[in-house]
């Protein structure tokens, strides 16, 4: 990482981890953030896990697994500070990127993996009508019937 500081804007980031120590990294830097007092720098850390749906004997079972194993999402502002505790927790074997400068994941990605959401806004009367599309490209044309 170049000696300037980076902007201060948060942003999304995926750090590579050991297989398996997804979530012990994941705790690990939450311990670290709230004891050297640096929640102003750190905004989430997820382990991407789905649902998965098992019928062994008959029997319906639901289990977690990860969508990204052997990587942590992380939301930071990047510092030479953050980002040293992050490459030197326990588990972390890097970030993703080109050798000491983290590349932050971009608006398109972040949205397709569904993590973030973005709050919109609409404002619209009973009656008026409303376009709604689904991702699966799915359209559904209704009229607005409940209050805002």
């Amino acid at each position: 990482m170049s000696q300037e500081e980076k902007d201060l804007t948060p942003r999304w980031y995926v750090i590579h981890t050991y297989s398996g120590y997804e979530n012990k990294v994941k705790t690990d830097l939450e311990k670290t953030i709230k004891n050297r007092e640096l929640e102003d720098y750190f905004f989430n850390i997820i382990v991407p896990m789905e649902e998965q749906i098992e019928i062994k004997d008959g029997k319906r079972k639901t289990n977690l697994k990860k969508v990204f194993p052997g990587y942590v999402l992380i939301k930071m502002i990047v510092t030479e500070k953050t980002w040293y505790i992050v490459r030197n927790t326990r588990g972390v074997t890097g970030f993703v990127g080109s050798g000491t400068d983290p590349i932050p994941l971009t608006e398109d990605e972040i949205r397709a993996m569904g993590f973030e959401v973005t709050e919109v806004n609409i404002d619209y009367d009973i009656n008026d009508s409303v376009k709604v599309l689904d991702r699966t490209t799915n359209r559904l044309y209704r009229n607005s019937s409940r209050n805002k």
